[in-house]
């Protein structure tokens, strides 16, 4: 076979693979597997199949999966936006942060005196369990949606907890010393990597806005791109400067998320598709640095399996539980967030930089962090969706909608506005000319289930449509068709 065509089977592979991995997703809907697990298990069963697939050295692994975890956080910053995560900021911060401190110590205690491994080991192998992955959630719902709050708090959990997670991690392997003195380094590390991480990504957002809005390119499809660039950047100087990447790329994110610009609409369904393909690229990635036949050999299954069910059953449940209290919740949503701390690529990915440090028993751990990701996203995920309908938790099936209508504008179109009826909202069951918004407002379009309704006065608005309407800014009109009427004007 010549170079070429070598170079030719190659491509064919990957192609295969990655088409394979597309359609994973309705096999995942029919077996309720996440596909996030599929592509795990199957890149570790191929690796022992194939060993030359697992050549890649760790540090390389680290670098790719690093640049797609940066991406997936960017584009799930961007799906939050500033309006759901104010509506939930206070608890998502607090349980990103303190939610992480506490698993970290949970799992440290639980870790040491149990399995008898070292403090340190220890602290960065519950560090690396920490932090959760609601993408493994969404990806085992397939096309329903969690409604609501709950949703945004899962969402957000991960957001603020893997950055959290990251820069925990960053500062424990780079403290020196030991008692109190060590304690003092990871603490003061942290607290850099936050702090610059988040000031970094929300100065970054900002200009990157700016640039998104003021500068136009010559073709459509480079606005993308100049987002996708621009959040690389965000991500690197905040790490050079040595804050944590991953919470300035999220942060940056959420403030573009609700916001205007040229193109907008392209720009969301491109990083939407870069996530699911950093996605795939991640899990599978990390799973062929896997060796399915070496994980008895430490005793890495069993141990993997007693820190799993721990950690779902008792350590989230009562500690993060805890935490979660003082959260405006109902007990079927408190319960379902605190059985969707789900693991994923972070903590494998936290387990690659835990592997540089060639401590003694290193490689059992990265062992053990394998099978209780494993475990969640198949077995806690595997639940969800049968939580979720015993819980009766409210979930919209979001139908696909390949065909579209749009108008362009070169300029900025004045008082054009884009809202959902929520349920419960003044606009829900309200005709058209009956709507409280005063004899400016035009209501141009109304979708209903993935169609167009005709707009007259006597159409009724339903809870679900998407409206497009033609105002001046005014603050109440959002409220209009977002606010319950039993809500108080705080959310």
């Amino acid at each position: 076979m010549t170079e070429v065509e070598a170079f030719g089977l190659a491509v064919l592979v990957t192609a295969l693979i990655g088409t394979v991995a597309v359609l994973s997703n309705r096999f995942s809907e029919r077996t309720r597997i996440p596909a996030p697990a599929i592509f795990l298990v199957c890149a570790a069963v191929a690796s022992d199949l194939w060993p030359r697939l697992g050549a890649l050295s760790p540090p390389t692994t680290e670098k790719i999966v690093t640049v797609a975890l940066a991406v997936i956080l960017f584009d799930g910053g961007m799906h939050i936006g500033r309006r759901r995560f104010r509506s939930a900021a206070a608890a998502t911060v607090w349980i990103g942060v303190a939610g992480t401190l506490i698993t970290v110590a949970a799992l440290a205690l639980l870790i040491h005196y149990a399995f008898g491994m070292d403090w340190r080991l220890a602290v960065l192998l519950g560090t690396a369990l920490a932090p959760t992955d609601p993408a493994v959630v969404f990806s085992v719902l397939g096309r329903r949606e969690i409604a609501g709050r709950t949703g945004t708090l899962l969402e957000g959990e991960s957001g603020a907890n893997d950055p959290v997670g990251i820069a925990l991690l960053v500062a424990v392997l780079g403290a020196t010393g030991g008692g109190l003195s060590a304690v003092g380094h990871v603490t003061v590390g942290f607290l850099q990597q936050m702090v610059i991480g988040a000031a970094v990504g929300v100065a970054g957002g900002m200009l990157l806005l700016a640039f998104m809005r003021r500068v136009p390119l010559p073709s459509e499809g480079l606005y993308a791109l100049r987002v996708l660039f621009g959040a690389l950047v965000i991500y690197g100087l905040a790490t050079v400067a040595h804050g944590s990447g991953f919470l300035a790329v999220f942060a940056a994110g959420i403030l573009l998320g609700d916001e205007r610009a040229p193109y907008k609409r392209e720009i969301e369904r491109f990083h939407s598709s870069l996530a699911s393909l950093a996605e795939i690229v991640a899990f599978i990635m990390l799973g062929l640095t896997i060796s399915l036949r070496d994980l008895g050999d430490g005793g890495a299954w069993w141990i993997g399996l007693i820190i799993a069910a721990v950690l779902a059953f008792v350590i989230r449940p009562v500690f993060v539980g805890l935490l979660l209290w003082p959260v405006r919740l109902r007990r079927n949503e408190r319960i379902f967030v605190l059985w969707t701390g789900l693991k994923g690529a972070v903590p494998i990915l936290l387990g690659l930089f835990i592997l540089q440090e060639g401590l003694p028993g290193v490689r059992r751990a990265y062992e053990i962090i394998f099978v209780v990701v494993a475990f969640s996203v198949t077995v806690q995920g595997g639940l969800v969706p049968e939580l979720a309908r015993r819980l009766g938790i409210p979930l919209r099936v979001v139908e696909p909608e390949p065909w579209s209508l749009g108008v362009r504008f070169q300029e900025e179109p004045e008082g054009l506005h884009r809202y959902q009826v929520r349920a419960g909202s003044a606009a829900d069951g309200m005709t058209v000319d009956d709507l409280p918004c005063g004899e400016d407002v035009w209501v141009s379009f109304v979708i209903r289930g993935g169609r167009l309704v005709p707009v007259r006065a006597d159409t009724l608005m339903r809870a679900g449509d998407e409206v497009l309407v033609l105002a001046p800014d005014t603050p109440d009109l959002e409220a209009v068709f977002t606010r319950r009427r039993d809500d108080s004007p705080a959310g």
